[in-house]
């Protein structure tokens, strides 16, 4: 474990009192100040690379927002950091006797993989279907990963593509239960190591698998569709599970690929979901 001069965690530059119990992670740091300046006081506001971090009051919950920059790499730093700053004594460098538990909720844009999903819906990843690899980088105790679903997966695909093999993580049950909303679209959300190839978008380079999306679309279990792509939500899941937090994923879909149809124009959508989020992880119990 890496610390700076000053004592901060390495690539959060963060103290442990610079953060608060319940965190909204966005990929965007411009959007940090978005969500922040609906908060009705800043306390605290800090910057590293991409990752930027404003801490604060909302209608008396004290609440952190935090950049990841994009890509489960980024979240694999985030995620090990913001759990070292509660559950690692950073004098001493070990692991506090009392366990901390961080309300993780990531709030994103993704796109939607099914004709029937409008341009600014809202959806919620019940479950994350990681095709990035990361979760096989640690030695993962049973229950992390829901077996069932992923030997569905692994069945249905015949999986031998030559990537790494997919693992899938629910969602915290008790933050998904906030969103019970009619309104609000729920199922599998894909999370691709890229946006072009990995995601089923050739430029110039040919695809490996090009029949792979057309699979991801048309696949069913439990009367559950896969939803949307984006680029950390598995990563997000797994850590999160392994290490004792709770989260969970909410995305507005810019973009249905199967309609080819893109809002480039998806700020007052973004707000919306962001006021959304914000009055639902009020309510959250300390």
């Amino acid at each position: 474990m890496i610390l700076n001069a000053n004592g901060t965690i390495y690539h959060l530059n963060l103290h442990p009192e610079n953060i608060a119990g319940t965190i909204i992670l966005v990929g965007d740091p411009q959007r940090v100040e978005k969500i922040s300046k609906l908060f009705d006081h800043v306390e605290f506001m800090g910057q590293n690379r991409e990752i930027c971090t404003h801490t604060g009051f909302y209608k008396n919950r004290r609440l952190s927002v935090v950049s990841t920059g994009m890509g489960t790499d980024n979240i694999d730093i985030v995620v090990n950091e913001l759990d070292a700053l509660v559950n690692i004594d950073l004098n001493t460098r070990t692991i506090k006797p009392g366990h901390t538990s961080l309300n993780l909720i990531r709030l994103g844009t993704s796109g939607a993989i099914q004709p029937d999903l409008p341009l600014n819906a809202f959806i919620l990843s019940e479950y994350g279907f990681g095709l990035d690899g990361l979760l096989h980088f640690y030695n993962v105790d049973e229950g992390i990963v829901e077996t069932g679903l992923t030997k569905q997966v692994l069945e249905y695909f015949s999986w031998d593509y030559n990537v790494a093999k997919p693992y899938i993580i629910a969602a915290d049950n008790g933050l998904l239960n906030l969103f019970d909303d009619k309104n609000i679209y729920r199922g599998i959300t894909v999370t691709a190591p890229g946006f072009y190839g990995p995601q089923g978008r050739q430029l110039r380079i040919p695809l490996a698998s090009p029949e792979f999306n057309k699979q991801l679309k048309e696949f069913r279990w439990q009367n559950k569709r896969i939803l949307n792509y984006e680029m950390e939500t598995s990563a997000l899941y797994a850590l999160s599970k392994i290490l004792g937090h709770r989260a969970l994923t909410v995305c507005l879909a810019i973009a249905n690929r199967e309609r080819r149809e893109i809002n480039q124009n998806y700020h007052s959508a973004i707000d919306d979901l962001i006021r959304l989020v914000l009055d639902k992880i009020v309510t959250i119990a300390e």
